[in-house]
């Protein structure tokens, strides 16, 4: 069997047979866009073997699990169509003092294919054909690819697909770029759906709720980074998987930022630990038109399972009564309610963004979080004084305007650790085993 005798949609069978040396990709979400390329990689490889030749491949993921994913779902898979056998290589990975996991399959005869979570040191010391999956997020895109692209000097093909992540990275720079030597791709999802690709996108659209996540995610459209509070490179560079696990919490300083809503945007919660100087993310909780009574009982079970040393929640408007029931039922002293003024809204942004610049903060790999911690964007107003506003179309609730949330949510969860920020009962943060005794909700603080 080949590529050319499966039954693909024709924007992935154009991409088999695109043989361009230089090869990029802009394809919406859950098109088919890593199958595609693996499949490539494995014909490759069979009509290698086929001449007795060799085609060996480096495919750099965003992470281990996508690494995995890769070469589980893609070339194990298309291996076994086309009835190539392939041994399992798993080994260890050790670089500048850190350890990772390759996954390597040999075919023989030098038909090697190595996957590897993508950074500048993991990119470094091959010759081979390169894919980079999901390019646009991977952390330090232009390290990764100066380190990189020496692999593919001795006639190596290189092959790049991702969604677009802002105008600022190097993926944005090489597909936009206007020189001869790119062979350039592009698939929306309406282009998918036009040549056969199953899928309902009214209902899809609909589902999603968020008409920024849907241009950039299904549409391929670009989003300026010059104007966004934190840039998609920032983001990135924050996500570990192991963040956003409730069951990881370990006891140690915990605080808790609440945006509060009724109708129009979401209710969040984002709650955070502090493990040395870095801020874990242990959960991010959101409701869409709940009762005030839904929202007490969700921050309820957060303040059981974090025991949090302080909150800080959102009194601006109709914040002004929830934050009084907060403070008498967890605690005046552990309850801080902000009001956001202009002011106050730039001292918030700033908190959350030095924790992103300083590599302090871990954040859940999600697009939607994603999208919501880029849509708030720094204007300068008539009197010259610089202001922040969510991009229109970005909020996830029904009706919204626009709020980012979860990026408020979390930058008052930052505010709220930041050194020096009073704490309930006079216990400093860094003393977990204190944080444990002082908690204590104020008497008859019920509903």
């Amino acid at each position: 069997m080949t590529a050319s005798e499966m039954s693909l949609y024709a924007y992935q069978q154009r991409w088999i047979d695109d043989r361009s040396r230089f090869k990029i990709g802009m394809w919406s979400r859950q098109v088919g866009k890593t199958f595609a390329a693996t499949l490539e990689i494995v014909d490759s490889i069979a009509a290698a073997r086929a001449r007795g030749a060799s085609s060996p491949w480096l495919i750099l993921s965003r992470g281990d699990r996508q690494a995995r994913e890769a070469m589980r779902a893609g070339i194990r898979r298309h291996a076994q169509a086309f009835g190539l056998a392939l041994r399992e290589v798993g080994r260890a990975v050790d670089v500048a003092g850190e350890t990772f996991r390759a996954d390597e399959w040999d075919a023989g005869g030098g038909n090697v294919v190595t996957a590897l979570p993508a950074n500048p040191d993991t990119a470094r010391g091959y010759s081979r054909n390169v894919y980079l999956d999901e390019f646009a997020l991977h952390r330090d895109g232009r390290g990764i690819w100066a380190a990189l692209y020496p692999a593919i000097t001795r006639g190596h093909r290189i092959r790049i697909t991702s969604t677009p992540r802002g105008t600022g990275g190097k993926f944005h720079e090489l597909m936009t770029g206007s020189d001869a030597g790119w062979s350039r791709h592009v698939v929306t999802i309406h282009d998918a759906v036009a040549e056969g690709y199953p899928a309902d996108v009214a209902a899809l659209r609909a589902g999603l709720a968020d008409d920024a996540l849907w241009r950039q995610e299904y549409e391929c459209a670009w989003v300026d980074e010059a104007s966004a509070w934190l840039s998609f490179d920032l983001i990135v560079s924050a996500e570990d998987a192991a963040a956003g696990d409730a069951r990881a919490f370990s006891g140690g300083p915990a605080f808790v930022g609440v945006d509060i809503a009724r109708r129009r945007d979401l209710w969040a919660a984002w709650a955070l630990e502090l493990a040395g100087d870095v801020a874990w993310t242990r959960e991010i909780r959101t409701l869409s038109g709940a009762t005030f009574a839904e929202q007490e009982a969700a921050l309820d079970g957060m303040v059981a399972r974090y025991r949090p040393v302080r909150i800080a929640a959102d009194r601006t408007g109709i914040g002004e009564m929830p934050v009084e029931r907060m403070q008498r039922r967890y605690g005046r002293m552990r309850v801080d309610g902000v009001h956001f003024s202009a002011a106050r809204k730039l001292d918030l942004a700033t908190a959350l963004r030095e924790r992103f610049e300083r590599r302090t903060i871990r954040i859940p790999p999600d697009a939607a979080l994603r999208a919501d911690l880029h849509a708030v964007r720094k204007t300068v107003g008539p009197t010259g004084a610089l202001r922040l506003a969510a991009d229109p179309g970005s909020g996830t609730g029904a009706g919204s305007d626009g709020h980012a949330d979860r990026f408020w949510a979390g930058a008052l969860a930052c505010a709220a650790a930041a050194p020096g920020a009073s704490v309930a009962a006079g216990v400093s943060v860094g003393e977990p085993g204190a944080v444990r005794a002082a908690y204590a909700p104020a008497a008859g603080g019920g509903r």
